[in-house]
């Protein structure tokens, strides 16, 4: 497999929706309680004894997947859960206080402020949702949301307002399923703010913003579930066919490809939230939902959802607005899973004259980590190389001949 095409797939791993969607109201009320000011805590008594044992907890959670991209549209529902954002108590010299460490804002304040900058996109091959990038028309979404309206079909934006207008493709880049269309004779549009999704960290709190199931301007609470997971979406590999996804006009399946970095949530996501926001508790946008993990069954969403980081959207936006293509970094190497009781990935062929070859990669060579991140297979090498840009030096370790060595790699413009 090389390390910057899609990789092959078999049959186990995630599969697509279920054939039922959700019930209407079949989402939880989730709600966590604001610390208001603290009451003075009582005096310790005489002989106080500090404990002598300690708790520590660890978390650990695994998964192994092959999610696929969401599409556009069959009948169901979805609705607004409620969730006030975390207040941290930040332990002082005494008297104890309590600082606020998370936003103000409401779930309603977030949904209120950025639902004027979600737009719900219908096209001849399905319905998904956008971000709006600037007060002229430009916006953001997933390739496979328009991937019809790119070989000649029809394609139009509705708006928070209700009003809606025709829209064309700036470009598109399906490696990263991500693409960028303009909506035709458009002023004053709210753009929204994007934040930086370097900063996320594991039980943030977050919405999905878009048009989930046909409804436009669902909002869905969640929490960020995981970071930098391996996405690997399209094929032949899915149960179902959303519109817009899986096939293409003529029955051929969709190109598969692999995604680094994703962002895991649990807020609700559904078909046509592709291309919709993910947003924080401040009302910044931090990824770009684009698909959801299912069991394979009858039973539809098992609360899983994905999406890909607004630091690497905006950086394939900018590409898209400005040459309407995007350069992909380039390694050279073909990389398989690794065997037995050891994980990472194995080099099967290193390309001469590229940046691994230039580097002293070698076949047989066992990948372990890139940029500091273990390294779980060869999807996690695709995934990892295509979030970085062309240019980059990045640090990879390898194991030869049962000795760990560290190598820099300057990576190059795929050609």
């Amino acid at each position: 497999m090389n390390a910057n095409e899609p990789r092959e797939q078999g049959n186990g791993g995630w599969s697509q929706f279920g054939d039922t969607p959700p019930s209407a109201g079949g989402f939880p009320r989730r709600e966590t309680m604001v610390m208001g000011q603290p009451v003075p805590p009582p005096p310790p008594p005489a002989s106080a004894v500090k404990p002598g044992l300690s708790t520590r907890q660890k978390a650990i959670a695994g998964l192994a997947l092959a999610a696929m991209a969401i599409g556009g549209g069959a009948a169901g529902a979805a609705v607004a859960t409620a969730m006030q954002p975390d207040t941290i108590a930040a332990a002082a010299p005494a008297p104890a206080s309590f600082k606020q460490a998370a936003s103000t804002l409401t779930v309603s304040d977030v949904a209120a402020k950025l639902q004027p900058s979600v737009v719900m996109i219908e096209g001849s091959t399905g319905e998904g949702s956008g971000v709006v990038l600037t007060a002229d028309g430009l916006i953001l979404t997933n390739n496979h949301v328009v991937v019809g309206a790119g070989q000649g079909g029809q394609m139009s934006v509705k708006f928070s307002d209700g009003k809606s207008a025709k829209a064309s493709v700036v470009g598109t880049d399906p490696a990263t399923d991500l693409a960028v269309i303009k909506a035709d004779g458009v002023s004053g549009l709210t753009p929204a703010q994007l934040g930086d999704s370097d900063q996320l960290r594991v039980g943030a709190p977050v919405l999905a913003i878009g048009s989930p199931l046909g409804l436009q301007g669902s909002v869905t609470a969640g929490i960020v579930s995981a970071l930098d997971r391996t996405l690997t979406v399209g094929g032949e590999q899915q149960q179902q066919v959303p519109p817009g996804w899986g096939q293409q006009p003529g029955g051929q399946p969709s190109e598969v490809t692999t995604i680094g970095g994703a962002i895991q949530t649990d807020a609700a996501i559904n078909p046509g939230n592709s291309g919709g926001a993910l947003v924080d508790a401040a009302g910044q946008v931090v990824g770009i939902n684009s698909a959801i993990a299912t069991n394979g069954g009858s039973s539809g969403n098992i609360g899983v959802g994905f999406a890909i980081p607004i630091n690497t959207a905006k950086q394939v936006a900018d590409q898209l607005i400005k040459g309407g293509k995007v350069s992909h970094a380039y390694l050279g190497v073909s990389v398989t899973d690794a065997t037995g009781d050891v994980s990472g990935a194995l080099v099967r062929q290193v390309i001469q004259g590229s940046p691994a070859a230039k580097a002293g990669l070698q076949e047989g060579d066992l990948i372990t980590k890139i940029a500091g991140k273990p390294v779980d297979g060869g999807d996690t090498v695709v995934g990892q190389v295509r979030g970085f840009k062309v240019g980059q030096q990045v640090q990879i370790t390898y194991m030869r001949d049962g000795k760990t060595s560290n190598v820099t790699v300057t990576l190059e413009e795929k050609k």
